[in-house]
């Protein structure tokens, strides 16, 4: 059964489930940084998937980086599957502007997080909710 690793969990807000992904967005308002975590027990890296699960990873992953290019502004898209913290499979979507703090250095561990106001969760859901609605499910 699919349990999310208690460190996503903790950093992270649960925005639904695409077919094969849970999606979450990272709890940091720095930057538009959402996570794609495949609903598979166990699974640690891209190729342990099967291959559909592999196709639909990409497809999940394309989704998501069209539509944050469509509602965040930002000069940069970087996609990222690390696991060097976090070892169950995910993969980071982060728009990178060439003016936020970290630029053009990597976003991890460089700063306090800076949580989201609830009513910017709530506006992100509803964006989400809209702009994804034939991929993204109900949340369950």
């Amino acid at each position: 059964m699919f349990e999310l690793d208690p460190r996503l969990q903790n950093d992270t807000i649960r925005v639904g489930d695409f077919p094969l992904c849970r999606l979450l967005l990272m709890n940091d308002s720095t930057y538009p940084w959402f996570i794609l975590v495949p609903r598979r027990e166990g699974s640690r890296e891209i190729h342990h998937l099967a291959e559909n699960d592999q196709l639909q990873l990409w497809k999940e992953s394309s989704s998501l980086a069209q539509w944050m290019e469509s509602t965040f502004n930002f000069d940069k898209m970087n996609v990222a599957a690390l696991g060097n913290v976090v070892s169950q499979l995910h993969l980071h979507h982060v728009g990178r502007c060439t003016d936020d703090p970290t630029w053009p250095g990597p976003v991890w561990g460089q700063h306090p997080a800076k949580p989201y106001a609830a009513d910017e969760i709530e506006r992100i859901k509803q964006q989400a909710g809209r702009g994804l609605a034939e991929y993204l499910g109900a949340e369950s």
